[in-house]
Order: structure tokens, then C-alpha cells, then sequence
């Protein structure tokens, strides 16, 4: 165990559990890790903490992790947790469990399911089993997998003889930790009142053993429906669902993957809009899911944005286009799922039903989601999650009706305001040479809705003038020594071993990306969000992450990024690579030390000059040993010109906006005639 774990356990900090480690002769020794990151034994901790009376109070299932995590393989520990879900979601007793390494761990997890409920505690141990092994395991985001699944409820039928009780059958053919059918199961019942049938498959066992367990134990729907049936096999290369027809197709597919299979899959029947290239593999997961669709079904794809302009697949994208099959594509804002630093596509499509009157080639659904939502660079503010699905939504269309469900196509009303970022194009003018669906080439906002915001913007470049000229009167009035004075100096290392601050470091939870603000949820702040220059990518759990709290030193240790900040919104967690200080504020001024950590000095001091990612040693930073009162001398001095550098930044950004959208219209030849 290390020295956060042990913090976690106890329900304390980690400067708390240094202190134990120092004053207490009898606190365990370390059994292995560096002098900088120990190990200790868990058996050792436990019995130390019991018998000093450091329990925390509501830590019961935090000794939980640490006795499957102990198993060491991924994979053993991952069928473990599998098992205990199986176990809770059955009602069996736990004797059918060997008595191998993990038989002690899972009895005492279904002991406690029973206790303080199933679904929480096997979810607790699945997100720190995802946690862990987040490198290898590709996630899709709560909320947009809940915009998936109503997207392809909104997308299907019309189905001939369908009766109202019957269950709505839900495919994912590359399932993985089963977060879109969780989805689903939930969207279903509550938009329909009808059961779902889950039906999903993965490469990866493990993950079908735990999505299994997981989809068992949730919570029952409204309308509950048949256990969900998961199986492990390779959906492209030997489907072990074959003969499944489903109602909708939910899917975020593995990418970039060389060997997939394009050999032995040269002659598949499911190529009905031809054979994809070794290149498309996205194109081959495509038309494997409207392969398991039933006429008059949908299926939601989220697919990297290359895909819809390759050359090489432009002739399926063709096809798919003249046939009908492929409805919409969304581009979404860079951060809304991994790889967070591009603008994913979301591709709504329906296998044509024979009943349906034919409606020509038609128009194609454009949404440019990624232009309706650019990112902020206030780092106290989350994503618009929220506004961005009831955005999505509003512009597909309602159930059975709107420009995909329906086949109309008119596009959504001008009083939704949402025409801006949607175009309803013709098929026949997308069939030339290049088939490119992406939707920024073809959606281009209207004069109407850029005068507002150019007015708007006008009006926040003068407020952010005076600002900069403020404070640049406050500035300009600072007068600098000749000389230089010697003072001895600290490294944050040696202020954290004084107990002047205390340096947590940030990590990624196993809910990452984007996501609406739940109950008890903060935002998430990653390197990738300040490389993009956007505001937090996600909402995560407060138990799960590092916390910064109000006056909180924030210090990115990338060299590319590198900078440090005082916070002063709301509770927000950070990722890895970015650090969180807390001060003694009887010892340090958190503006001060904040400024002097800055300073591109103290960064090359730390860094390690190998590229612009380096990392830099934020233990090695130094700060000048001086008073509290003359700190807050310095401190209002770093206060002034931080607020310069964020008022120029601002003004930057706004300023570019603005050259876009003006620079758009003077082209268009929108100049009014002037006298």
C-alpha cells in the first residue's frame, strides 16, 4: 500500500499519514517501493490503524480494493469482481467461490453487497478496477452514451405488426465495460415503457464477464426485460451473436487496429455497400451493425472524424448514402470522449424497412455540435454536457417524426434557434468526388445568428479593455529594485516536510470524459483540456479524485503547459501531471507562493529540458524564504498581473473568434452599402 492509499483508508490526508509515519515508532516499516513512494504491508496498516484508533468511520468498503488489487494480475482481479456481481445479482451464497487468492476478497465484497446494497458496492469495485487499468480500457461517457441510446430510439421504425409489450432488443457488438447498453437499459423503459433485451460481445472476457454482472445487477428499470445475454468472441472475425436481428445497434468500436481481419473477410456478406478497405476498419464495424439490424431498426456509432472524408472509404460512403442507410452525422466537441483532442462523430443510421414509401435520395442531416459549443478557457468553469444533449436532440427530431426518424427534410425550426449549426443538404450534391460528410464543411451559421454575437462580442472586448487598462495603471505604478537581495530559499519538497503546505498530485479517475454534473459531482481538469485550451472535459466523483479547494495553489508540471494558479472557483478535480498545493496560511500566502512558482526560472531549475512534455519536478520549485507580511506585499503585486495576463488571454480568444465570423461574412459580401 502506499502512503494516499493508506490516507484513503483512514479518511485523511496524505500529510497525516507522513506524520503518523514519522512520530510513531511503531507505525510499520516499508516493505518495498523507493524513498520517495513507499510500499507497506496491508495486513501491517490495517492492524496499525485498528490499534491506534485511525479507522475513519466510513471506510468499510475502501478495504475492499486493496485486497482485489492485492491479486496483482488484471485479469484475475477483474474475474473476481465479476464473480462477486454474479454472486449478489443470483442471491447465491458465496460457496460455490474456490479457494484460490481471491476467495477471501470476494466473500467479504458479497458480504457487504448484501449489507449496504449490490449495485453499489460491485459498481465501487468495477470503477476502481477501471481506474486502475484506465490506459487499456476505452470508456464511453454516462452522458453521451444516454444521448446515444435516445438517438437511436428517435431514429427507429416504423415496424409492421409491433406490438406495444414487446421488448426492444439492444445489440453493443463491441460491448467492452458495457456503458452504452447500461445506457439503454435505462433509456428504454423510461422513453417507451417497454422492456430491452441487452444483447452485447466483446474480445476481452473479462470485460464481458463483469458487463454481464453489471447489466444483472441494475437497478430495475420501469419496464425490466429478460436477463441481458453477453458473450465473449470477436463480432468481425466470428460473431457469437450471428443470428441476432436487434431494434437498435449501440456502438463506440475499437479503432486504428491494422490486423482486423481484412484477409479473411475479403467475400463477407455483410459488405452490402462494398468491402472495406484494410484501411476503413470503422467502415467494416458500420456495416456489421446495420448487417444486425432488423428493417426499420437504428444504430449510433461513434467513430473518429477521419472516417468521414478518407479517400479510400468514399465509395461505401456513397453507398451509404444513396441507399438511405446513413441519416446524420453529429460532430462533437473536442473532450466529449477519448481521445479527448478531437471532435468525435456521432453516425446516426436505419436499415430501410420494405414498408416504407420511398423517398428518393432526400437531404442528409448536418450538426456541427463542435461550432455550437467551443470550449472556454475559464479553468472554473465545466462543460455544458447538459446543454449540448438537449442541443443534439432538439435538432434530430423527436420519435417518429424530426429530419432523420421521420424522413422529412426540413430542418428544425427557426425558433430553436439551432439552424446555425444544422444543414439539411441534398444527397445528390454530397455524391462527388470526395463523399466528405464532415459537417463543419457543410454547415455554415447564417448572417442572422452571427450579427448578434458579433454585437455581443463588441461589447465584451470593451469591458475587457478597461479591465487590461486598470490594470495595467496598477502595474505600470510598481517600482523594481536595482539590486537583487540574497535571500535563502525553500524547495516545496522541503515546505511540504515543514508542514507549511501539502502536495497532493492529480490522477484520472475511471469516469473521465464528458459528463452532466450529477449529485455530488465536481469537474475534472486534465493536462489534454489546458493542451486544448478548453474548460474542464468531465464530472467525476469527489472520492475518486484529487479535490482543490478555494485558495488552493494549482501547478501544471509539464513544461509545454507548465504555470501555477491560486483557485478561486468551486471545488474542481485534477488529473495527472497537475498538482495541488495547500498552504499553512499562518506560514504562506497562496498568491505568493503561487507567483513565485511561475516565475520560467523556477521551471528551468525543475525541468528536465528532454522536450517540450517534459515533466517538471514540482518538489524542486523554489520559493524565497521571507515574512507573511512582506509575502502579501508580493502577493498583491502577483494578484495585478495575474488578472493582466488572464484579461489578454481572454481578449486573444475573443478577438480570434470574432475574425472568424466577421472575416466569414465580409466573404460571403454580406458589406452593407454605405454612403
Amino acid at each position: 500500500m502506499t502512503l494516499a492509499e493508506i490516507a484513503r483508508l483512514a479518511g485523511v490526508g496524505r500529510a497525516a499519514v507522513s506524520n503518523w509515519r514519522r512520530r510513531h515508532d511503531t507505525f510499520p516499516a516499508q516493505i518495498g517501493g523507493t524513498a520517495t513512494s513507499p510500499n507497506f504491508s496491508l495486513r501491517d496498516i490495517e492492524k496499525w490503524l485498528r490499534d491506534n484508533g485511525k479507522l475513519g468511520k466510513t471506510t468499510t468498503r475502501e478495504w475492499l480494493w486493496p485486497r482485489f488489487e492485492a491479486l496483482g494480475d488484471r485479469d484475475e482481479a477483474g474475474l473476481a469482481i465479476a464473480t462477486v456481481g454474479r454472486l449478489l445479482a443470483r442471491g447465491e451464497s458465496d460457496g460455490g467461490v474456490s479457494d484460490g487468492a481471491g476467495a477471501g476478497p470476494v466473500r467479504a465484497a458479497v458480504e457487504l453487497g448484501r449489507r449496504e446494497g449490490a449495485y453499489d458496492i460491485f459498481m465501487f469495485l468495477f470503477r476502481r478496477w477501471l481506474d486502475t487499468h484506465v490506459r487499456q480500457i476505452t470508456t464511453t461517457p454516462e452522458t453521451l452514451a444516454d444521448l446515444m441510446a435516445d438517438l437511436a430510439l428517435r431514429t427507429r421504425g416504423p415496424f409492421v405488426g409491433e406490438r406495444h409489450e414487446d421488448p426492444i432488443r439492444v445489440l453493443d457488438p463491441a460491448c467492452g465495460s458495457g456503458h452504452l447498453l447500461a445506457a439503454a437499459a435505462k433509456t428504454v423503459p423510461t422513453t417507451l415503457h417497454r422492456p430491452a433485451t441487452l444483447l452485447g460481445c466483446d474480445r476481452d472476457p473479462v470485460l464481458t464477464a463483469l458487463t454481464e454482472a453489471r447489466l444483472a445487477l441494475l437497478p430495475d428499470p420501469e419496464a425490466p426485460g429478460p436477463m441481458p445475454v453477453i458473450a465473449p468472441g470477436d463480432s468481425l472475425r466470428a460473431d457469437p451473436l450471428i443470428g441476432a436481428q436487434a431494434d437498435m445497434v449501440l456502438c463506440n468500436p475499437p479503432a486504428n487496429e491494422r490486423d482486423w481481419g481484412y484477409e479473411d473477410l475479403a467475400a463477407d456478406t455483410r459488405w452490402v455497400y462494398g468491402t472495406p478497405p484494410r484501411t476503413e476498419l470503422e467502415l467494416a464495424w458500420v456495416q456489421h451493425c446495420l448487417a444486425r439490424l432488423r428493417p426499420g431498426g437504428s444504430a449510433v456509432l461513434l467513430l473518429p472524424p477521419t472516417v468521414a472524408a478518407r479517400k479510400a472509404g468514399r465509395r461505401i460512403r456513397r453507398s451509404l448514402l444513396r441507399t438511405g442507410a446513413l441519416r446524420a452525422v453529429v460532430a462533437l466537441p473536442p473532450g466529449s470522449a477519448a481521445p479527448h483532442s478531437l471532435s468525435l462523430h456521432l453516425w446516426v443510421l436505419r436499415r430501410p424497412a420494405p414498408e416504407e414509401s420511398p423517398q428518393g435520395p432526400g437531404a442528409f442531416l448536418f450538426v456541427d455540435a463542435a461550432a455550437r459549443f467551443p470550449r472556454s478557457t475559464s479553468r472554473d468553469s465545466g462543460p455544458e454536457g447538459g446543454e449540448l444533449g438537449a442541443f443534439i436532440r432538439s435538432v434530430v427530431g423527436t420519435a417518429g417524426g424530426g429530419v432523420v426518424a421521420g424522413g422529412s427534410h426540413e430542418p428544425a425550426t427557426e425558433d430553436s434557434g439551432a439552424t446555425a449549426w444544422t444543414a439539411a443538404v441534398p444527397v445528390i450534391d454530397l455524391l462527388d468526388d470526395d463523399v466528405d460528410l464532415t459537417p463543419g464543411r457543410h454547415v455554415t451559421p447564417s448572417s442572422g445568428h452571427v450579427g448578434p454575437r458579433l454585437a455581443d462580442s463588441w461589447s465584451e472586448v470593451g469591458e475587457l479593455l478597461d479591465g487590461l487598462r486598470a490594470e495595467s495603471a496598477c502595474l505600470a505604478a510598481i517600482e523594481l529594485a536595482r539590486g537583487t537581495e540574497d535571500r535563502p530559499s525553500a524547495t516545496v519538497g522541503e515546505l511540504a516536510r515543514a508542514e507549511a503546505l501539502t502536495l497532493r498530485s492529480g490522477r484520472l479517475p475511471a469516469e473521465a470524459a464528458v459528463s452532466e454534473p450529477g449529485h455530488a459531482r465536481v469537474p475534472l481538469l486534465t493536462i489534454s483540456d489546458l493542451l486544448l485550451d478548453e474548460s474542464p472535459s468531465g464530472w467525476v466523483y469527489p472520492d475518486d479524485a484529487v479535490v482543490v479547494e478555494p485558495r488552493d495553489v494549482v501547478v501544471v508540471g509539464v513544461s509545454r503547459e507548465f504555470s501555477a494558479w491560486v483557485h478561486e472557483g468551486p471545488p474542481m478535480a485534477v488529473g495527472p501531471q497537475i498538482h495541488a498545493l495547500r498552504v499553512d496560511p499562518d506560514a504562506l500566502d497562496p498568491w505568493f507562493l503561487a507567483g513565485s512558482l511561475k516565475s520560467p526560472a523556477n521551471a528551468r531549475h525543475a525541468g528536465t529540458h528532454a522536450s517540450s512534455s517534459s515533466r517538471i519536478d514540482v518538489r524542486r520549485l523554489q520559493v524565497r524564504r521571507i515574512d507573511l507580511s512582506e509575502q502579501r506585499r508580493y502577493s498583491d503585486a502577483f494578484r495585478h498581473l495575474a488578472a493582466f495576463e488572464g484579461l489578454a488571454e481572454r481578449l486573444r480568444i475573443v478577438a480570434m473568434r470574432m475574425g472568424r465570423d466577421l472575416g466569414d461574412e465580409l466573404a460571403a459580401g454580406r458589406l452593407a452599402n454605405g454612403e
